[in-house]
Order: structure tokens, then C-alpha cells, then sequence
């Protein structure tokens, strides 16, 4: 009897996985044990297994696709046996008291011999009033996909057979787009996410200046001793870091997590910074900053940017952040306004240091000027207390001894 693939559920949190890549074909054979496909989630790959032996009999989602946790989306069994098209639905909003149209389609299919296709691809088909049959299958036995649907109807929208109002927009779309990227993966997951920060989170930043010239002073001291013990350089991004961590502590309402409609009050300061990526962003959190010293901090920071550049991070070390720092500062950014990183109530963007004339004692002088723009939910927290944060963070990296106390 054919068994079914899940969807599995990586993490506590995790409600969808989106399919990055299939490593096995239909009519493939199979080992439990074998790695069959790569899964994306909380925007890491994970690899995952087959717990039959036997032959993989039917593939439901294509690569690309997102999928709840626990939904089945593939068949393995024995070779010939034969399974639906689509024994699962993919949502509640497909479902009636009356077969899912994928399930009554296939039955159809199987009496007059139509084309197969997968249950995406016969939904798209649908939406645009296209016969499958003039389309050409590029998967398992000419199985259509998606995306061979969706080339078809790219190839229709053409200045050749485009109505004669739209011969001139197609002309300006043709000459103007040299390269298509579909919107999937890591690119589709950071965009839905910041998506839905920005619709849901009323967001608002404030802005403000600090003084880097005894911060600079502090990281020369310190850089040789801590390169000394940890062979690693010490940044402005431990010396920031550190500083954010020790003022959260006087302002645990800017240190909490709003889910659904509670205030969560988090007991740790564990921090996310964000790392670019080739395909995206990543934020992997750093545990209790407060605690660290910035040797310590230096090594922790180091270590996990590199893993997430590398894209070896576990699923843990992207969860449960509590706040998040976006620092553009090697680049010449001045400032921005940063996206928060839901469910956390602030992000805090950090711009270059630049020499800036300021007025000190009453004369003109140039300084080491930093920008600092914390963003924060004003559902979770008001201007004044957000505000209170920001000053004490500015104040702690004006006199970073305090770091050292």
C-alpha cells in the first residue's frame, strides 16, 4: 500500500515549508534513509528524508511551492501500484462535500486518457480557459507542471499576437525586461514576511545622532588584546550589540514579542543581526548579549554571520530573537528605516560613521557621527518609552566604559 510523504514540522513555530528542490523523480526507486527532497524554512534549507523503501510514486507540489506542515505531498510504494492525482487538498478553502475537483479531474483523466499534470498546473490551466492538451509536459513521462503552464501562456503575450492597443506596451515589456526572476524561496519567504510586517505593525522611527569618538577610542584598546585571545577582530557591530543588550535591560517593554494579542516580556536579551546573504537576508540570533563580554560577543557574532553566509545555520539560531539590529554601516548609507522583524516589538538600523561638523562647547568641530533609527510597533510600545530607549542607547555608546562596568 502507498505511503504518504509529509511535509514535516521543523520547529515549534513553523506553519509552511516551501519546496526548494526535488531529489528524487517519479518511478524513481528509494531507500528509507535517502535524502528525496530540500525544504525551506524560517529561510534555511533543510533536507529531508524517506522513511519508505519503495518507489516514488507520485510528486504533488513542484518545486517552488509552499506547503502546510503535515500535509502529504508525495507517494511512495510499490512500482505500478497507482494513487489519485491529489489525495489531500491543499486547503480548507478546496474542500466541499463533494470530491475535490484535482480528485474528480484525475478520475476523468484516467477514463479519457487526457494529459497528466500536476494539481497546480491544472488550477493555473483552469484560471486561464487552457486545454492541457496543447501544452507540452516537461516532467516524469511528460507530467505538465506549473511552470510549463505558465511558459505557455508567456509565450501567448507576444507583440505579435497582442490585441493592437497592447502592441506597444508589449513592445516597451519586451525591450525593457532582458531577464525574468520568478519570486520563490528565500526571495518569496523574506518577501512575505516583510509583507506582512509592514500591513500589520504600525510602524514608527525615530532618528538620532551618536558620537563615535569614544567608542573608536574603546575598540583601539581593546582590538589587540581581544584579537590576542580570540584571533578574531573586534567590530563596531560587537561594540553596538553589546551596548543594545545592556540598555534593554532598563526598557523590557522594547525587549518583548507581541503575539496575538499579549505583550510577551521576554526573559532573555537574545538578539538577531541581520546578515546578507547571497539569496536574501538572514537574521540568526545571538543568545544573551547582556551576559557576554565583547571578546566572547566578537567570537558569537563572527562565527554565526559566517554560518549564515555559508548557509549552514540550524533552525534554533534563527528563532526566538527578542530584538534585532540591521547594521549597513560598511556600506555608505547614512540611514534608513528598517522593517521590523515580527513578532519582535523593535529593530534598530545603523547607518556609517561619518566625520560631521557638530557644535561641542560652544565651537565648530568634526566628529565621528553615527545614525541610529529604531523602529517600533506602536501597537506593542508608545513614543515616549521607545524614545527613553534610544537616548540611553546613545548615551552608552557616547561613554562605552559603561560596557566594561
Amino acid at each position: 500500500m502507498a505511503k504518504e510523504v509529509f511535509m514535516p514540522k521543523l520547529g515549534m513555530t513553523m506553519e509552511t515549508g516551501t519546496i526548494m528542490k526535488w531529489l528524487v523523480e517519479e518511478g524513481d526507486s528509494v531507500t528509507a534513509g535517502d535524502i528525496i527532497l530540500e525544504v525551506m524554512t524560517n529561510k534555511i534549507n533543510i533536507e529531508v528524508e524517506a522513511y519508505e523503501t519503495g518507489t516514488m510514486l507520485k510528486i504533488l507540489y513542484e518545486e517552488g511551492e509552499e506547503v502546510p506542515v503535515n500535509q502529504v505531498i508525495a507517494y511512495i510504494g510499490e512500482k505500478g501500484e497507482k494513487v489519485g492525482e491529489s489525495a489531500n487538498p491543499k486547503s480548507e478553502k478546496d474542500s466541499t462535500s463533494e470530491e475535490p475537483i484535482e480528485i474528480r479531474e484525475a478520475k476523468i483523466e484516467q477514463k479519457a486518457d487526457k494529459p497528466r499534470a500536476t494539481p497546480s498546473a491544472r488550477k493555473l490551466a483552469r484560471e486561464h480557459d487552457i486545454s492541457l492538451s496543447v501544452i507540452s509536459g516537461t516532467g516524469p513521462k511528460g507530467r505538465i507542471h506549473r511552470k510549463d503552464v505558465e511558459t505557455y501562456l508567456a509565450n501567448q503575450v507576444s507583440p505579435s499576437n497582442a490585441p493592437i492597443d497592447d502592441i506597444s506596451t508589449a513592445k516597451e515589456l519586451t525591450s525593457a525586461a532582458a531577464k525574468a526572476i520568478k519570486v520563490k524561496g528565500m526571495r518569496k519567504v523574506i518577501g512575505d514576511r516583510m509583507q506582512q510586517s509592514f500591513s500589520e505593525a504600525p510602524h514608527v522611527t525615530l532618528h538620532s545622532e551618536v558620537d563615535m569618538s569614544e567608542a573608536m577610542r574603546l575598540r583601539g584598546q581593546l582590538l589587540p588584546m581581544i584579537e590576542q585571545k580570540t584571533g578574531l577582530r573586534l567590530s563596531y557591530t560587537e561594540i553596538i550589540l553589546k551596548a543594545v543588550g545592556v540598555t534593554l535591560r532598563d526598557h523590557p517593554m522594547v525587549n518583548a514579542t507581541l503575539v496575538k494579542d499579549e505583550i510577551h516580556l521576554s526573559a532573555q536579551i537574545d538578539i538577531g543581526l541581520a546578515v546578507s546573504h547571497p539569496n536574501g537576508l538572514l537574521v540568526p540570533v545571538i543568545r544573551e548579549v547582556d551576559k557576554l563580554g565583547l571578546a566572547d560577543l566578537t567570537e558569537q557574532s563572527k562565527t554565526i554571520a559566517q554560518a549564515a553566509r555559508e548557509g549552514k545555520l540550524l533552525p534554533n539560531q534563527l528563532q526566538g530573537g527578542t530584538f534585532t539590529v540591521s547594521n549597513l554601516g560598511m556600506y555608505r548609507v547614512d540611514q534608513f528605516t528598517p522593517i521590523i522583524n515580527l513578532p519582535e516589538t523593535a529593530i534598530l538600523g545603523v547607518g556609517q560613521i561619518k566625520e560631521r561638523p557638530v557644535g561641542v562647547n560652544g565651537e565648530i568641530v568634526l566628529r565621528p557621527m553615527m545614525a541610529l533609527s529604531l523602529s517600533f510597533d506602536h501597537r506593542t510600545i508608545d513614543g515616549a518609552p521607545a524614545a527613553a530607549f534610544l537616548t540611553q542607547l546613545v548615551e552608552t555608546l557616547e561613554n562605552p566604559a559603561h560596557l566594561l562596568i
